[in-house]
């Protein structure tokens, strides 16, 4: 479905991302992890054209996503839940909800995506008519996706989704990705919770310095010595 080929990034005279490769194949969840400043953001925003990269290639459905307009990009089957979830804080729920569908006209089919939301996040339809400022900050992270599913994609990119978030409301987070991959949504996945992103992924990329270290297995992964003593802890 997605496939990164030797992709490098800069900014100015830093080189942040080198000859970074990766896939991601339809029906995956595929965790990228990485200690913070590693450059796994960068590689979201590469991906959906809001950074340029200075080579390589981005090939998604078959689409060379580098000679596409940013903004036409999510008409492609394609959203990205930002990290800091960017919500619009002076909108209800509904009307956050109601944009994530801006790019569709299929009114009874918007409705019915929007009743398949709130299905999935109860606490979203208690919360409807109330401003999405106000939430707490696991609501505004489920406000976040289940924005980014009211354009029906066919992959949803999450970056940091568990960021600022207590050890119980990350449990309900991850719990949700996998609502999401239910539904049949492909995910690329970034986190710095390597644990729990590799306890649900498929497979996994680890990223070094704007580099892919390891990939593999994200079960294997998850028992390498090297990643457990770099970034489990253990």
């Amino acid at each position: 479905m997605l496939e990164l080929k030797d992709v490098n990034v800069s900014y100015g005279a830093i080189h942040a991302i080198h000859d970074v490769s990766l896939m991601v194949k339809d029906g995956e969840i595929v965790s990228l992890i990485g200690a913070n400043g590693a450059g796994k953001t960068t590689i979201l925003h590469t991906i959906t054209g809001l950074k340029k990269a200075s080579s390589g290639s981005i090939i998604y459905n078959g689409k060379d996503l580098m000679k596409v307009e940013p903004s036409k990009i999510i008409t492609l089957g394609m959203a990205h839940v930002p990290e800091g979830r960017h919500i619009f804080p002076t909108m209800t729920v509904a009307e956050n909800l109601e944009m994530g569908a801006y790019i569709r006209n299929d009114k009874s089919e918007i409705e019915e995506t929007l009743k398949s939301v709130y299905d999935k996040f109860p606490r979203l339809y208690e919360r409807r008519k109330q401003l999405a400022g106000t939430l707490s900050g696991g609501e505004q992270q489920m406000l976040a996706v289940g924005r980014a599913m009211m354009s029906k994609p066919d992959i949803i990119l999450m970056d940091e989704p568990s960021m600022g978030l207590s050890p119980l409301l990350v449990k309900e987070i991850f719990k949700i990705i996998k609502e999401v991959h239910k539904a049949g949504i492909t995910v690329l996945l970034v986190e710095q919770n390597a644990k729990m992103a590799l306890s649900i992924a498929d497979r996994a990329y680890v990223l070094e310095t704007g580099r892919i270290a390891m990939s593999g297995d994200a079960r294997e992964l998850l028992n390498d010595n090297k990643v457990k003593k770099a970034y489990l802890g253990l």
